[in-house]
């Protein structure tokens, strides 16, 4: 058992395992890929009243259990490992984050208890047309009169764009960068859903055209904010990118066990062997990192924006090695469309490009050593 967890989160593991076994099989990860929403709200409203997951990390006060980074990271594991198609890493990672860290305790007190209950879908809109995730990229323009707000402009790359009844866009004011919540049906929006390789995480594209908004946090002050939520959305990515990683490499044991050619099962050929070895080195120190990431995020450790980084840029290039090395172990039945293996491959790719890829990560993280 690993260090970080106890007996409660391995309880907190099977439970979400037996569920997602049960709501996101194969079968089903593949018919919500078609759907615009890309989930089913059945499902989603039993994650939130039979599991309570959509308010795991957030505060009692505002209706959600109040645990920590920990039990979130044993959540997203299992997420990855299901490909569950769902939108909870849009808004309970990073919609539910980047309010508790605004400070502005209207705007929490309005929407998390929505996001806890799951009856409220958040996302959080940060990317324009560069795709970058820096304070700089940010153009969309906030023009405020009398204490009022618009904003005008687009942003790409929207997790749950066309799903989401709250927006979090962070958007430029003559102060700076600030947060502007704008929710859905707002006069001057709309979203159209985005081509995606990964077909299980849904993108849109938002458009504003002098669509009312609401102020929070305080003007031309929510990039330490934001800040703050993307470094805890790249460790419960890196959490979801370990479980899938995990996943893919039991895939590929049980197919090498399986397997027979020439009288012996795949896995009792020396290149097989090796292929699963180098898995289990890569899936290892995926989870490491990972883990340990994840303890950090769950104490405030101030060296987290170093290790969220560290684990990024591990766990994308781990996920996507695995992932490519399951499809060959399984031959050419692992590279047709009847297969999941090409599933993982594309979450895989996906994941290693969002919020950066592997090298922006690194260098990142020298920034940060202050060693850049």
């Amino acid at each position: 058992m690993d260090a970080i967890f106890g007996a409660e989160h391995e309880e907190l593991r099977s439970a979400i395992r037996r569920f997602l076994e049960r709501k996101s099989p194969e079968s089903e990860v593949r018919r919500l890929m078609e759907t615009t929403a890309g989930y089913d709200p059945a499902v989603w409203s039993q994650m939130a009243d039979q599991l309570g997951l959509q308010g795991l990390i957030i505060p009692e006060q505002f209706g959600g259990s109040g645990y920590g980074y920990v039990e979130l990271i044993v959540v997203l594991e299992e997420m990855g490992r299901a490909l569950l198609c769902a939108p909870y890493f849009s808004s309970v990672v990073m919609a539910a984050n980047l309010l508790m860290a605004s400070g502005d305790d209207d705007a929490k007190k309005d929407y998390l208890p929505g996001i806890a209950s799951g009856s409220v879908i958040a996302t959080v809109a940060l990317a324009e047309a560069d795709g970058c995730w820096d304070e700089a990229s940010v153009a969309l323009r906030a023009d405020g009169r009398c204490g009022c707000w618009t904003l005008t402009g687009e942003k790409l790359f929207v997790f749950d764009g066309t799903a989401a009844d709250v927006v979090l866009a962070a958007a430029r004011t003559p102060g700076g960068v600030s947060v502007f919540a704008v929710e859905k049906g707002a006069a001057g929006l709309s979203a159209s859903p985005l081509p995606t390789l990964d077909q299980t995480r849904k993108q849109a594209r938002l458009t504003f055209d002098s669509t009312p908004a609401r102020l929070v946090g305080a003007e031309g002050e929510a990039w330490p904010a934001i800040s703050a939520m993307l470094d805890l959305a790249v460790v419960a990515l890196a959490a979801e990118q370990a479980g899938g990683a995990q996943k893919v490499l039991e895939m590929a044991v049980e197919y090498a066990k399986a397997r027979v050619q020439f009288g012996r099962a795949i896995g009792s050929f020396q290149a097989i062997k090796h292929k699963c070895a180098d898995m289990v080195l890569e899936v290892e120190s995926a989870k490491s990192a990972a883990h340990y990431a994840g303890r950090a995020a769950a104490a405030g450790d101030e060296e987290l924006p170093v290790l969220a980084s560290l684990a990024k840029s591990r766990c994308s290039e781990a996920y996507s090695r695995v992932a490519a090395e399951n499809i060959q172990v399984h031959g050419g039945i692992g590279f047709t469309w009847e297969h999941p293996a090409h599933l993982y491959f594309k979450r895989a790719k996906s994941s290693e490009l969002m919020f950066g890829d592997p090298g922006y990560h690194r260098e990142l993280l020298l920034q940060r050593l202050g060693l850049s």
